[in-house]
């Protein structure tokens, strides 16, 4: 067996699953912190700036199934890849977020859900579906003009966890601002708290699916090159 066929999925994997144990994780370490809000949002996004730069040579960086299905839709990558990638996202968010179960405190993590993501009580479920939307279209919008374009600046991840940090500081009192189904799921399934789940899944997919319907056939150069 060719190992290095892995190499992109366990990418994938590890850096979801680092990923969510940074963002979930000081969503727990905060319940009582002097951060709140900022350090939180502070922590999502380096933590995906540092990750996507370290994974974008091996895999692209997505670890976001809305990220690899919005390069699926602008054929970045194929149905195969999609797959896996997704996969593999999913599988390092559930192992994350047993990890926060097992190593932080019990009484935060309860209080918690172990960071899962929670949408404001005067939110209704439609308004929290299209905010999800409408910042996952910002999030892919940057990744397509910063990883995607030919015509790119060289900014790696961190243009992309800069973008993250503003719309978690803009809209994360409201829906957590998560923009990811993976950081979604893994807490939520670990620790069995499926409120208002399903806007962290039609939200983000719809934004993902816009933004890359609109940077395939408006804004990307023809000249533009696939990742794979």
């Amino acid at each position: 067996m060719n190992y290095r066929i892995l190499r992109a999925p366990v990418a994938e994997f590890v850096g979801t699953m680092l990923f969510v144990m940074v963002g979930a994780g000081s969503v727990v370490a905060n319940v009582n912190g002097p951060a709140g809000s900022l350090g939180i949002a502070i922590a999502h996004g380096l933590g995906l700036a540092i990750l996507v730069t370290i994974m974008i040579p091996i895999s692209g960086g997505h670890l976001n199934p809305a990220v690899s299905v919005a390069l699926w839709i602008g054929d970045q990558i194929d149905l195969k890849t999609l797959g896996k990638y997704v996969a593999a996202q999913l599988l390092g968010a559930i192992v994350a977020a047993l990890l926060i179960k097992l190593l932080f405190p019990a009484s935060m993590a309860r209080i918690t859900s172990l960071g899962t993501p929670q949408m404001s009580g005067a939110m209704g479920m439609p308004a929290g579906i299209a905010l999800e939307a409408l910042f996952t279209f910002i999030l892919v919008s940057a990744v397509y003009g910063t990883c995607v374009n030919p015509e790119k600046e060289r900014v790696g991840g961190f243009a992309i966890g800069l973008t993250v940090t503003v719309v978690a500081l803009g809209g994360g009192n409201l829906t957590g601002a998560v923009m990811n189904p993976a950081r979604a799921f893994g807490p939520a399934l670990v620790s069995g708290d499926w409120h208002t789940q399903a806007a962290y899944w039609i939200g983000p997919l719809i934004g993902a699916a816009l933004a890359a319907v609109a940077w395939k056939f408006l804004f990307l150069p023809r000249n533009a090159t696939d990742l794979r």
